[in-house]
């Protein structure tokens, strides 16, 4: 660059630049005079190109900066610039030959303030409210009793030991854990990717997929928990199919995440209570309602028993259901000769008092066909259907007889076994058997004598044997008693003591 300064053209002072080594010196001294700055001001415009790099101004007042973030940055961004994001950020300031212009390359993006984070997170909030993401409608039910439960948070905080605790404590399950940092600029993309890599695991693999998946993360500052604000993890919660537990922060810190997901948790801890039931409690449950269940059967069966009893007793014997008409049925076979025999009666006065009034040939007339009506009703009139009713209820009469009779053999049967086996017993329980085995039964009169004292006080004696009985006198049972009695060893005087 020397070069041009001390060589100018014959006629100018001044040396000549080409326009690329103008632009490439004002880059140079740009970047060697700013090197890596920071830079606060407002979000302007933004806009990400189809090759993935984003461009957006910085503004204040009075001045505007072009800002640019090339694609493999922009996953690095703890916070992606949004319009009207009040943020301070950070990179080189660099310049753009083909269009004269300068801008600053940025690699890192901060909000300015706590303020500034509550506004973008109101604004990301009514955002994905107007979309439909809260509504109450999406919310899916969590599994009473979830096989496989997800976690998604860090492996060496405290929070997965709570839940593993309390999960143990009250109805242990297996559980999957999916390491992911809770707070940086990776944690928002790496809790997406674990919600998205839970649901697309198979059901039933080498792998299995959970029944209920739980975000935790404990307490810390708006900034430590607002991986769970970016708009990436509200989204990946709201697509899973899984029921999902949000568990981030304490029971006063309030995310994103919370709004969009099934159910939210106050704590880690208390999202493990809402995953399971208490088993105890469970078994105490399911054990209350067996007893239940057994007592109400128990009850339907003894009602129904009493009923049929009930109604058993009620009905009547088939010997008086047949006495009334059999009764009918002898008045009625009683009754039918006399009552013949007064119609034919009562049908020939008839004809004779009409015979004293008609004409000798009229007369004969009638007679004649009154003779043939009767001859024809007589025909008609015959005893075989009363006689065909007569034999049905006979031998209806007969059948039931038969089956009384069996009855009654069947339970002379019953008791005559019942009595043949009481008599066995007994039998089996007399005494007489243990006279057979070679024992005696020894009585003074109707007294039992059952010790050799008892014997050899007492009268004549009778021994009872398995074939017989045989009787003592007094003095011969005196002289068996003393026979019997024990002589001491060596033949001489035993002692005393």
């Amino acid at each position: 660059m020397s070069d041009l300064f001390d060589d100018p053209q014959p006629g100018q002072n001044a040396p000549e630049f080409t326009v690329s080594e103008i632009s490439g010196e004002v880059k140079r001294t740009l970047e060697g005079t700013f090197g890596r700055i920071r830079v606060k001001g407002e979000v302007g415009r933004v806009f990400k190109a189809r090759s993935g790099h984003l461009y957006y101004d910085i503004k204040d007042d009075r001045s505007v900066l072009a800002c640019t973030t090339w694609k493999g940055q922009v996953a690095g961004l703890s916070v992606v610039p949004e319009e009207g994001l009040e943020v301070v950020v950070t990179g080189r300031l660099t310049a753009f030959g083909a269009q004269s212009k300068y801008n600053m390359n940025v690699d890192e993006v901060a909000v300015a303030g706590q303020g500034a984070l509550m506004a973008l997170l109101e604004k990301r909030k009514k955002q994905l409210e107007a979309e439909g993401l809260f509504a109450s409608e999406r919310k899916k039910p969590l599994p009473y009793l979830p096989q496989i439960i997800g976690v998604v948070t860090s492996p060496s905080g405290a929070v997965i030991r709570d839940i593993l605790h309390r999960l143990r404590d009250r109805f242990p399950r297996k559980v999957l854990v999916w390491p992911v940092a809770v707070q940086g600029q990776n944690c928002a993309p790496e809790v997406a990717r674990a919600i998205e890599g839970f649901n697309r695991l198979t059901p039933g693999g080498a792998l299995p997929r959970p029944d209920l998946i739980i975000v935790a993360r404990g307490g810390g500052s708006i900034e430590d928990l607002w991986g769970f604000n970016e708009e990436i993890v509200s989204r990946a919660a709201a697509a899973s199919q899984i029921p999902l537990i949000s568990a981030v922060g304490h029971e006063t810190d309030t995310t994103l995440i919370d709004f969009v997901s099934d159910r939210r948790a106050p704590t880690p801890t208390a999202a493990a209570e809402l995953a399971v039931p208490v088993r105890l409690e469970l078994m105490a449950w399911a054990e209350t309602q067996g007893a239940r269940l057994t007592r109400a059967a128990g009850q339907a069966v003894q009602l129904g028993r009493q009923r049929l009893n009930d109604l058993a007793r009620a009905l009547p014997k088939p010997d008086t259901l047949l006495e009334t008409p059999r009764q009918r049925l002898d008045r009625i076979s009683d009754r039918l000769p006399g009552a013949l025999i007064s119609g034919v009666q009562r049908r020939r006065v008839h004809l004779s008092e009409t015979a004293a009034s008609l004409r000798p040939s009229t007369l004969r007339q009638l007679v004649q066909g009154r003779r043939d009506r009767l001859q024809n009703l007589s025909s008609r009139l015959t005893l075989r259907p009363i006689q065909r009713e007569i034999t049905a209820r006979n031998d209806a009469l007969g059948r039931l007889s038969q089956r009384l009779d069996a009855a009654q053999s069947l339970r002379l049967d019953r008791q005559r076994q019942s009595l043949s086996a009481a008599g066995r017993q007994l039998e089996i329980l007399s005494y007489k058997a243990t006279l057979e085995r070679g024992y005696a039964v020894v009585r003074s009169g109707a007294e039992i004598l059952t010790t050799r004292d008892a014997a050899a006080k007492a009268g004549p004696l009778q021994i009872e044997f398995a074939d017989g009985t045989l009787d003592l006198e007094e003095g011969t049972a005196d002289s068996a008693a003393k026979t019997a009695a024990p002589k001491p060893p060596g033949g001489g005087q035993g002692s005393l003591f």
